[in-house]
């Protein structure tokens, strides 16, 4: 009996001391999710997205040629998006710090990028940290940014990859919110933005706690190393025992912050399994998902940005045509009941039966077709589609609101257009505030 628990303890610790390599199998999947990023430039709607180019760019294999394209797209498209916003004085620190690492991976010049308010032409990366101190400003009266500690820790990354001193008070801001444990959304952590805060202070740390050592006196980089420990504590006690780290979606990002920390290999080894294993059951269909799972599959986090050089980069990738898949309904029909839940707390129901498989939205929309008073609204994301209004009423990040979706009580990690409908259940739609 005494072996036989040594030999299982010794089969343990050989499994948690594995590489997160990229070798033999792995190779495989890590090609055909290099793939699926690829192929989702294709079919691309709406706007580029920024992070799957920056995944793109980060990972070993490459196909120069749809790089450059996607490249060319951000450049005008997504540029012309963020001016307007900039021109509407909008809040938009989170999308323009994707923007600066997307051209930074790039290895693009980003003192050549600018965009005009009023008569007055800015860098990329003077509107970024104009865009930080604004939402510095708000949490000082607030207790909160004007976007969220997501895309403000974003904010931080970016700058400090591009070479850009962090002002002090800045970084501060997302000190404290490591201590007062604010990033939640709802009731729930996140750990989303645990693990990009980590990413942030990391770069910051590694440039001498804002830029240069001077700036950076003792008792801040003990509150530095403090909010660091704290973080990494709370991506470990947050693994499942699956591997997963919060859930299948925030995995990505959690082991990019570990990585990014300097964690060994045995506590990121589980994780990435279980990545690994998603990957190959199609769990991460999202082009969105697959961005940020591809850099922690290859041993990558978002501050190799800093170092990337863009030469002698492998440009072997190519896409093998595929013949078109047409899926047809199933014939076999689940019933489903939608509830809304209104900010007032009043509830209305609603029934229909759905073909077996079909996403919510496809649901939400044969139930919009039912004429049975139910309408709803939705707007893009780098995500994909989400709702914004329901019978009328909105929920507005403006607001802090949102509408929160569960199936028979347990909240849904994808999206309305990934979420399938593959057995009866009753689906709640809650405007929630966070």
């Amino acid at each position: 009996m005494m072996y036989h628990t040594l030999f299982l303890l010794g089969l343990l610790a050989l499994a948690s001391s594995l590489p997160c390599d990229n070798a033999g199998a792995n190779r495989e999947l890590l090609l055909s999710l290099n793939k699926d990023l690829l192929r989702s430039l294709e079919g691309q709607e709406g706007l580029p997205n920024p992070s799957i180019h920056l995944a793109l760019r980060l990972s070993d294999f490459h196909n120069l040629v749809k790089e450059g394209e996607h490249l060319t797209r951000l450049t005008t498209h997504l540029h012309n998006e963020i001016q307007s916003f900039l021109s509407g004085n909008q809040p938009v620190v989170g999308r323009l710090a994707l923007y600066a690492l997307a051209l930074k991976s790039s290895c693009f010049d980003l003192n050549t990028v600018t965009f005009t308010v009023g008569d007055k032409s800015e860098t990329l990366l003077m509107h970024l940290k104009h865009q930080l101190e604004q939402e510095k400003e708000y949490i000082t009266f607030s207790q909160r940014p004007r976007t969220n500690y997501y895309q403000y820790s974003l904010g931080v990354l970016a700058l400090c990859v591009s070479g850009i001193r962090v002002d002090n008070h800045v970084v501060n801001k997302l000190i404290q919110a490591v201590e007062n444990e604010n990033f939640k959304h709802g009731d729930i952590e996140s750990i989303d933005t645990y693990a990009m805060a980590a990413m942030a202070l990391q770069c910051v740390k590694n440039a001498g706690c804002g830029g240069t050592k001077s700036n950076c006196n003792v008792h801040n980089a003990a509150k530095l190393d403090t909010a660091l420990s704290k973080i990494k504590q709370k991506l470990l006690t947050s693994q499942r025992t699956d591997g997963h780290i919060g859930n299948e979606f925030s995995t990505g990002l959690a082991v990019q912050a570990l990585l990014a920390m300097g964690s060994p290999v045995s506590e990121c080894a589980a994780s990435m399994e279980a990545m690994r294993r998603d990957s190959r059951g199609n769990k991460y269909h999202n082009p969105m998902a697959i961005s940020q799972v591809l850099p922690a599959l290859q041993q990558k986090s978002y501050l190799t940005v800093q170092s990337k050089d863009c030469l002698n980069e492998d440009d072997t990738l190519v896409l093998e045509p595929t013949d078109p898949v047409v899926i047809l309904p199933s014939k076999t029909k689940v019933a489903v009941m939608v509830e809304v839940v209104t900010s007032a707390g009043t509830s209305t129901d609603y029934s229909l039966d759905v073909p077996k498989g079909s996403t919510l939205l496809e649901a939400l929309e044969l139930l919009k077709e039912k004429n049975v008073g139910f309408t709803f609204e939705k707007e893009s994301s780098l995500w994909g589609p989400f709702l914004s209004v329901v019978n009328g009423e909105r929920a507005r990040q403006s607001d802090r609101r949102y509408w929160h979706l569960s199936s028979d009580g347990i909240a849904l990690t994808e999206g309305i257009s990934d979420f399938k409908l593959e057995a009866a259940q009753k689906i709640t739609l809650k405007n929630t505030s966070y």
